[in-house]
C-alpha cells in the first residue's frame, strides 16, 4: 500500500518572536515493512539550520524562526510505501542499546496503578500476553479525547480511568518494562478508514519480544499496527519521539494549527 501525507503546522503570535528553535521529527523511518518513496519539509517564516538521525534513528530537522516573526508555517509532505507484516518490525538496530528501553521514565513509571495492571499477566506468553495486556488497559482507562493533559504520566491516566492514544501507549510502556520487556514509544501517521483529514498524530507502542524482535501493540484501537501505519519517531517515551519541541523567546499569544491528511495512492 503506499500513502500520500500531507502535514501542515501554522503558528501565528500576536508579539512577534525574538529567537526560537524547534526539533522537528515528522520524516517516516525506513524499514523492511515501510520504503519513504519521497519526503521534503517546507519553512515559511523560517529556516531549516540542519538535519540529523537521533540515537533512536529518529530524522530531526532543526528549524529556526526568522527574527520578529509573527508566523511561521511548517509543510511536511511525501509518499511511503508499507507492507503489512502484523506489527511486527523485527530485530533491534542501535545506536541505542536494547537494554535502554527497559529504563523507567517519569512519564511511564510503574506504581500501584501499573502493578494492579500487571497481576496475572504472564511475559512468557509473549504476544497473547501482550495483546490481552493491551485490552485490559482498554477496558481500564476509556479512549477519551480531551479528558487528559499532555504531561500526565501513566499513573496519573489510569487514576483518572480516561486518556488519548498518548496516555495509552506510556501505560503499555509503564507495564512491558515491569513485567522485564524493553519497549518503546512510538509517534507516527494512521490512514482513518472514514476520513483523510485529521488534527493530530497518532501514538502507538512496540514491544522487544524474543525471537521475534519488536512488535507494535496500538492500545487505543486494540490491534498490532497494519499497512496504515506510518512509523516517524520512536523513544522511551513521548519527550523523544514528539512530532515539535524547542525553545522560543517572545512570541505571546501563540495559536497553533495543524492538519494532517493521509490517504492510499
Amino acid at each position: 500500500m503506499r500513502l500520500k501525507i500531507h502535514h501542515t503546522t501554522r503558528y501565528h503570535f500576536d508579539d512577534p518572536v525574538t529567537f526560537a528553535l524547534q526539533q522537528v521529527r515528522k520524516t517516516p523511518k525506513n524499514s523492511h515493512q515501510q520504503h519513504v518513496m519521497n519526503w521534503h519539509t517546507t519553512i515559511s517564516g523560517g529556516r531549516k539550520e540542519l538535519s540529523f538521525e537521533d540515537h533512536h534513528h529518529n530524522t530531526t530537522e532543526l528549524i529556526s524562526f526568522d527574527s520578529a516573526t509573527r508566523e511561521l508555517e511548517l509543510i511536511c509532505e511525501g509518499e511511503v510505501e508499507l507492507s503489512d507484516t502484523h506489527g511486527i518490525v523485527g530485530r533491534h538496530r542501535g545506536p541505542a542499546p536494547l537494554w535502554l528501553y527497559q529504563k523507567a521514565t517519569p512519564l511511564t513509571e510503574a506504581r500501584a496503578g501499573v502493578r494492579d495492571l500487571i497481576q496475572g499477566v504472564d511475559a512468557e506468553n509473549g504476544i497473547d500476553a501482550l495483546h490481552g495486556l493491551s485490552a485490559r488497559i482498554r477496558d481500564t482507562v476509556a479512549y477519551t479525547i480531551g479528558a487528559s493533559y499532555p504531561d500526565w504520566s501513566a499513573e496519573e491516566a489510569i487514576a483518572a480511568g480516561a486518556g488519548v492514544c498518548q496516555d495509552h501507549t506510556h501505560i503499555f510502556l509503564a507495564c512491558a518494562r515491569r513485567l522485564g520487556l524493553p519497549a518503546r514509544y512510538v509517534s507516527g501517521y494512521l490512514m482513518l478508514d472514514d476520513r483523510t483529514s485529521q488534527e493530530a498524530m497518532h501514538a502507538w507502542a512496540e514491544a522487544h519480544i524474543p525471537d521475534l524482535g519488536w512488535v507494535g501493540f496500538d492500545v487505543s484501537n486494540g490491534i498490532s499496527p497494519d499497512a496504515r501505519y506510518v512509523r516517524v519517531a520512536t523513544g522511551l517515551d513521548y519527550s523523544d519521539a514528539a512530532p515539535v519541541s524547542g525553545t522560543r523567546i517572545g512570541g505571546a499569544g501563540e495559536r497553533l494549527e495543524v492538519q494532517i491528511d493521509v490517504a492510499q495512492q
